[in-house]
């Protein structure tokens, strides 16, 4: 009887906690996989003791080790993100470690423990060529590119929200504009190869189409995807059968068939006629337009630099991808040995452009890994005046970095179009934690900033971080990267006018003169 009775009472209390599992909108893992999921907490709890002695050190995991999801889950949840007792690194012999170099003095500095304090670009996007719709985008943070279908609906949903609350913008990904990101959030819409969204019924571009979906949303910039560091040159596959009414509506194209994304653009077919179709595009909606790639062979970028230096044609921005990014499914090879490393790309890239005068002339966005307070720093210091995350973002709203990506069986339903998985996500609360993470992040380069003895992380220059380079000796980036004396900084009028920007008050908070 006895036993009878403890086993009912083991049943009824499992019950309930399933019950509370599945109602709760807290935890996706809860809401998907009630009471097993409690064991991924419990791991999760003793974790760094498991690992110590039996697995991995906190900085060992990878694409993102327990120390960076640790800082990216505690900044969402507005969390103590601090760590206790030192480094875990091995500072002195770990080789290509980026040391930041603090100064002792410095000029004025906004204030960096306001948790909403303005981080803009350092750059008006669009202004050096006068697009009508020119801005300054009002966080030098952004969501990167990650599409409906790649991602859940939910996922979208509260990325988008996330963004509208932290002020930042979101790249719809090269899927088209979903009503998932009509959520207040201002958006960057990409446009590949296939050109979803805005394509005829033989998969070839419609600018008719393209000024009817600027026309209907909060789009600010359009941005011509060339490739992405996950898969650079590769095109891919819908199948059919994925293609359902929603997605198809979304992309324009039939439902239930294969729907092919070529590996190169068929609206241009060289830099010369790229350049005719940016025009084209920033002619017809007002908007500034620029272009995504991974770095590969560099004749690429440096004739489109020498037809810019021209003046009558040029694109507003560049966002240069990494190749250790990636959010989606990608071949093995393709993710691990295809395009360069960011920061090897991005100095390529720049120095392109700064051997021409051109670096004030259009916006740098950089996007790999970029999510971390110490990697931004060496983009900003390498020249990047924006910076894009995605999976540090994935992160934020529930990602456990399970690396299920490929299979449609995410298990907190950010990565899947399973609707038993996708319901794990709450977009309201998890939009809330997006933002969370956003602000802290622009938060902590700010800090950064401070610390270096400037007002802006785009003012960080490439003598101001170091690189470890064997045991007991470093290098400067601007050594590592072959930078040339002022590259990797804004022009003397930019540098002047940002700083002027963050720490002048505005005249309700100035002191009355007596």
């Amino acid at each position: 009887m006895r036993a009878r009775s403890i086993a009912a009472a083991t049943a009824t209390a499992v019950a309930l906690v399933a019950a509370r599992d599945l109602v709760q909108k807290k935890h996706a893992l809860l809401r998907n996989f009630p009471v097993i999921g409690h064991a991924r907490y419990l791991l999760e709890t003793i974790g760094p003791e498991l690992r110590q002695y039996i697995v991995t050190s906190n900085d060992e995991e990878r694409p993102f080790s327990r120390d960076q999801r640790t800082w990216i889950y505690a900044s969402a949840k507005e969390e103590n993100n601090y760590f206790g007792f030192g480094t875990d690194n091995d500072v002195e012999h770990m080789q290509g470690h980026a040391y930041l170099k603090q100064r002792t003095f410095a000029g004025a500095l906004p204030d960096v423990h306001h948790a909403q304090a303005p981080l803009p670009s350092a750059k008006v996007l669009g202004g050096p060529r006068g697009r009508a719709r020119a801005f300054r985008p009002a966080s030098v943070v952004n969501i990167s590119a990650m599409s409906f279908g790649s991602l859940s609906g939910a996922a979208v949903t509260a990325l988008n929200k996330g963004a509208a609350l932290a002020g930042t913008l979101q790249n719809t990904g090269e899927g088209g504009l979903s009503p998932y990101h009509r959520n207040g959030g201002d958006l960057v819409l990409q446009i590949g190869t296939a050109y979803f969204g805005c394509r005829n019924e033989d998969g070839t571009f419609s600018i008719d189409k393209l000024k009817d979906v600027v026309a209907g949303a909060p789009v600010k910039a359009i941005e011509i995807k060339l490739s992405q560091g996950a898969k650079p040159g590769l095109g891919g596959m819908l199948p059919g059968s994925k293609v359902t009414p929603e997605i198809a509506g979304i992309r324009g194209i039939p439902v239930g068939q294969d729907c092919a994304s070529p590996s190169r653009h068929t609206a241009f077919s060289d830099v010369d006629s790229m350049l005719d179709f940016v025009e084209l595009i920033a002619t017809e909606t007002g908007l500034p337009v620029g272009v995504k790639s991974a770095v590969g062979e560099m004749d690429f970028w440096q004739e489109l630099a020498q037809l810019m230096a021209r003046g009558d044609r040029g694109v507003d921005f560049v966002t240069v991808d990494g190749g250790e990014g990636g959010t989606g499914a990608a071949p093995l090879t393709f993710a691990d040995s295809v395009s360069l490393p960011f920061r090897m790309g991005f100095s390529r890239v720049y120095g392109t452009f700064a051997e021409l005068g051109l670096t004030d002339d259009l916006t740098f966005i950089a996007s790999g890994k970029l999510g971390l307070p110490e990697n931004a720093a060496v983009a900003f210091a390498l020249g990047a005046d924006m910076i894009n995350v995605a999976r540090e973002a994935m992160l934020s709203i529930g990602c456990i970095q399970a690396q299920k990506c490929h299979t449609d069986k995410c298990p907190t339903g950010v990565a899947t179009q399973n609707p038993r998985l996708a319901r794990g996500i709450d977009p309201a609360s998890k939009a809330i934690r997006a933002a969370a993470y956003l602000r802290t992040l622009r938060r902590e380069l700010m800090k950064i900033s401070a610390a270096v003895g400037v007002a802006h992380p785009a003012l960080i220059t490439a003598t101001d971080v170091e690189i470890m380079n064997g045991d007991y000796d470093a290098r400067t980036l601007l050594s590592v990267y072959g930078y040339k004396n002022g590259w990797g900084e804004l022009g003397p009028h930019l540098a002047e006018e940002l700083t002027a920007l963050l720490t002048t008050k505005p005249a309700s908070e100035q002191k009355p003169v007596v």
